[in-house]
């Protein structure tokens, strides 16, 4: 058994070849998380993994001065953690010669193992934070490298289902007639917005909160509320639920847009989604008229949801 690694810059996440372990673990790096605790953990736990195959996107993250430190600190901080060998997958496979070739490759491995099932399709998997949008094209991924050219292109959108700030995806808000602008302050996050409207339950919403408090509905209608410069009490819970809605709608139609974009760029008919923001994919297909094949039907909603750490242990496999 290999055991698949995606350590991202918020959450770690692991899962074996074999599909009978999953692990998605919230690891903030910039604020010091422990991850190398974690993955130690994670190797107590899996004592039958034979090596680590390994996608890092961490690199990003503000506590490092640059990618190419947090690529050699997180490859370092992987080798300590395992005692079995550890591979690592960059843009051009487990063969690499340059750490700045591992950076932000986990959307490269999920479409190298999707492409031996997809030959034409465009992959999209939404996490908490971001978005990939891939093109596979003849089964293999017709994407810009970096997530500089990737940001380019519309590969990536930096938005995520969970930790979006809200007035990065919602500028302005109707309510009670008022066009009125969210306050540029991190107040609330795209959690709160599925939080109330119950389309997350308390345990997926799976990071912090903006204000420190609590993952109840109620503390999520109070961080909706100041996102108006509000209390609660002073615009009324019906205000704030028209807040999350519109969020969700915007977010929704920046999702089609995007798919809409790659689709017409490269003539593909087909989805297939995966990640957190599985169902929000599905339903941006549905409204474009796109087949749409969910990962969490073929695999499992466990490995849809740390897929790229699944699509590398499989590699790892394969190359075995």
């Amino acid at each position: 058994m290999i055991l698949g690694l995606d350590i991202g810059g918020a959450n770690t996440k692991a899962a074996s070849s074999d599909g009978l372990f999953t692990a998605s673990v919230y690891l903030p790096l910039w604020k010091g998380a422990p991850l190398e605790e974690a993955l130690c953990s994670i190797a107590r736990s899996q004592p039958q993994a034979e090596a680590v195959a390994v996608v890092i996107t961490g690199e990003l993250a503000d506590c490092f001065s640059c990618k190419r430190e947090g690529l050699e600190r997180l490859i370092a901080c992987v080798r300590r953690s395992f005692s079995v060998p550890a591979c690592f997958w960059g843009t051009g496979g487990f063969s690499w010669t340059d750490p700045l070739e591992l950076a932000a490759a986990n959307w490269s491995a999920s479409a190298a193992f999707l492409g031996r099932e997809e030959h034409d399709c465009l992959f999209v998997d939404m996490g908490s934070t971001t978005t990939d949008i891939i093109p596979i094209l003849s089964g293999r991924a017709a994407a810009a490298g970096t997530d500089f050219l990737r940001l380019a292109a519309g590969e990536l959108v930096y938005m995520g289902l969970l930790r979006t700030r809200l007035d990065a995806i919602l500028p302005m808000a109707t309510i009670a007639g008022r066009s009125l602008s969210l306050a540029p302050e991190l107040f609330s996050i795209m959690a709160d917005a599925r939080l109330a409207l119950g389309q997350i339950s308390p345990e997926r919403y799976s990071c912090d909160t903006a204000d420190g408090a609590g993952k109840d509905r109620q503390s999520a209608l109070r961080r909706l509320a100041r996102s108006v410069c509000a209390d609660l009490e002073e615009i009324g819970e019906g205000a704030a639920i028209a807040i999350a809605r519109q969020a969700c709608c915007r977010q929704k139609d920046i999702l089609v847009a995007a798919i809409s974009r790659q689709a017409e760029e490269h003539s593909l008919e087909k989805v297939v989604a995966a990640g957190t923001g599985e169902s929000l994919i599905a339903e941006a297909a549905a409204f474009l008229g796109m087949e749409c094949v969910r990962i969490s039907e073929r695999y499992g909603r466990e490995i849809s949801n740390v897929f790229p750490a699944y699509a590398v242990a499989r590699l790892g496999e394969m190359a075995d």
